[in-house]
């Protein structure tokens, strides 16, 4: 999976239109090897990444789950840990 993908399901706050449209944006990129299509692809690129935000929108409100939603600071900070450790620290 691409790496910029990440998790949106079960989170709380539920995950954004804008946080869907960008990562059905990373995914129609990855599958086209496009980072920005041609003035005669745009159309079909944009229809794509519409239909997929639709379909991963419809998706999250229909999926269920037992667990506990997940809190995006303590994922953000786990991230952080993860990427200390395996790039070491900046600062």
């Amino acid at each position: 999976m691409c790496r910029n993908i990440r998790t949106l399901f079960n989170f709380d706050p539920p995950a954004t239109d804008e946080e869907i449209h960008a990562a059905s944006l990373q995914y129609v990129r990855k599958i086209t090897g496009y980072n920005k299509p041609s003035k005669l692809n745009e159309e079909a690129f944009n229809h794509a990444v519409n239909e997929i935000a639709m379909i991963s929108r419809n998706l999250f409100n229909t999926l269920e789950t037992n667990a506990e939603p997940r809190n995006r600071e303590v994922e953000a900070e786990r991230a952080r840990a993860r990427s200390a450790k395996r790039f070491g620290t900046t600062q």
